[in-house]
């Protein structure tokens, strides 16, 4: 048992000696180059020279994940109202609280592109 312990303070004396001599000075070296190496970046201004080539598509598929997602809120609005009207006649009242719950995100999911567009996104 004692070879044990001493085998296993021998390896942690070691792993404390690489963490000192090796390992922290490499994060050092490895944080100050990366704090000091920059290269300046010169940006095309946007009269046309062929950013909206890159951006536009981009745009567009923003404009119809929003529009989806819309769409799919819209769905769900629907179909829970109707569930919730179900509850109601039948006095169903965890249905109810689950229609509500649905009913929220719908609303939420249908409502997301006026916030995004109120935003500026």
């Amino acid at each position: 048992m004692r070879n044990i312990v001493k085998s296993t303070k021998k390896i942690v004396s070691k792993i404390k000696d690489i963490n000192g001599k090796v390992l922290m000075p490499a994060i050092a070296a490895t944080i100050y180059t990366l704090s000091n190496s920059y290269m300046p970046v010169f940006a095309a201004d946007n009269t046309g020279s062929g950013t909206d080539a890159v951006t536009k598509p981009l745009e567009n598929l923003k404009t119809l994940i929003i529009a989806i997602i819309g769409a799919v809120g819209l769905i769900i609005l629907a179909k829970n109202v109707m569930e919730f009207a179900q509850a109601y006649q039948q006095q169903d009242s965890s249905t109810m609280n689950s229609a509500l719950k649905g009913i929220v995100a719908g609303i939420m999911m249908a409502g997301i592109s006026t916030v995004l567009t109120f935003l500026g996104f």
